[in-house]
């Protein structure tokens, strides 16, 4: 009954996942969020296992979410697909040495104050302030006259790749949300919306598969060891935020075309005060 439970609840949470990765909402602040009202414990009574075990958990379920990126985007990211030109593999092989480039300012801030941030950041005041920060801010960038500088993917340079890296380390913050740093440092640059996202999509994928695998690694070193019911209960929360990323990248792609961000940044000012009250009268 236990496992069958563990199981129910990693649903939910794959397709909290899955909705809010892409999303500029948090998808790390939602999940944290929901495991104070649902939390999983695949190892019984065992507490600091359970905590390990969701350390590990909240990250790598969004390798369901890379999953979908690279299904969705394959065509534009294997450079060595039959058929295509020298040209256009080169460029395929220049975009990838971007996304890396634009992942090393997160990898370097993230691999140093990972743990920190997990015992001190992941708190529901942090979460709330760093919605509604974000909130504000997306609602005054999309109020200035937009100057696009950079409106296709192969018009980003190196040097506004890494620039959009810098933001990305605002991501580590619970509730600042990882797609809304990258949009919004993207947007702050110049960047058009659906640019702006398709490149942070891309971004995630090696920020997402390192993030994933020093989760992994940190957990074993603790000594904790994976029951077969544990992995169930991990691959089913990935296959479930892989299956809801799909469709939501596609929506969110289709939305930017006609929309703009304010709708988010609204969104996350009311759930950040939502949760800052609850905070104040301990609820959460």
């Amino acid at each position: 009954m236990s496992v069958f439970l563990n199981i129910l609840k990693s649903i939910v949470f794959g397709i909290v996942q899955g909705v809010t990765e892409w999303l500029p909402i948090s998808s790390t602040g939602h999940l944290i969020l929901l495991e104070k009202f649902m939390p999983l414990n695949v190892f019984g009574a065992d507490a600091a296992a359970n905590t390990a075990f969701w350390d590990m958990y909240k990250v790598v379920i969004q390798f369901g979410s890379i999953i979908a990126v690279l299904l969705l985007y394959w065509h534009k990211l294997w450079p060595f697909e039959k058929g295509y030109s020298e040209k256009r593999k080169r460029s395929i092989l220049r975009l990838w040495i971007k996304i890396i480039v634009a992942t090393v300012p997160a990898a370097i801030v993230g691999f140093f104050l990972d743990d920190w941030i997990d015992t001190k950041m992941s708190t529901p005041v942090v979460i709330a302030i760093a919605l509604i920060a974000y909130g504000i801010a997306f609602i005054f960038l999309e109020k200035r006259e937009h100057q696009y500088e950079v409106t296709e993917i192969r018009q980003i340079s190196y040097k506004k790749a890494l620039e959009v890296g810098a933001f990305q380390c605002l991501a580590l913050i619970p509730g600042t949300s990882r797609s809304g740093s990258t949009i919004l440092g993207a947007t702050i640059l110049k960047f058009d919306r659906p640019t702006a996202a398709e490149f942070s999509f891309y971004m995630a994928i090696p920020v997402m598969f390192g993030a994933s695998l020093l989760k992994i690694v940190k957990m074993f070193a603790k000594g904790v060891v994976m029951s077969g019911a544990a992995w169930l209960v991990l691959l089913v929360g990935m296959f479930v935020s892989f299956i809801v990323s799909v469709a939501v990248i596609k929506y969110l792609m289709a939305y930017i075309r006609k929309h703009d961000f304010t709708v988010f940044g609204k969104y996350r000012i009311a759930l950040g005060i939502l949760v800052l009250v609850l905070a104040i009268f301990k609820v959460l």
